[in-house]
């Protein structure tokens, strides 16, 4: 069986990781289900517009592991590194209810899956 992947998006800007709130009242990454034919970079693009209104830049890979969404749901999650192109001036959209900029080093003290936080971890350690 072939899981659903879901492109998620590691933006930090001066050690504040950006993250929006989801329905589940927990903390994510930006980022969302590729369309069909879509690269992840072009997901990335294209929902870091949708849900933040920002444009960003997609680099490497980060990281990749299957994640259970709710008990008996698991996607596949592919985070990258991004960087801002442009100012940082957010709106955020009605897929969320609220956005922050949460210092990296502090990721365990709010409701954020594990898998993000680790993936945070990952790019801020290797620079």
């Amino acid at each position: 069986m072939t899981l659903p992947v879901s492109v998620k998006g590691v933006l930090v800007l001066d050690g504040l990781v950006v993250l929006v709130k989801n329905a589940r009242d927990e903390w994510e990454l930006p980022g969302g289900r590729p369309d069909a034919g879509e690269e992840h970079a072009q997901t990335l693009t294209r929902e870091f517009r949708e849900e933040l209104s920002l444009s960003v830049s997609v680099g490497r890979r980060i990281d990749s592991y299957v994640f259970e969404v709710i008990p008996g749901r698991e996607v596949q999650i592919v985070t990258y590194e991004c960087t801002l192109d442009g100012t940082f001036a957010p709106s955020i959209s009605d897929e969320h209810s609220d956005y922050c900029l949460w210092p990296a080093e502090r990721l365990s003290e709010i409701n954020l899956p594990t898998g993000y936080r680790t993936s945070v971890e990952r790019l801020v350690d290797a620079v």
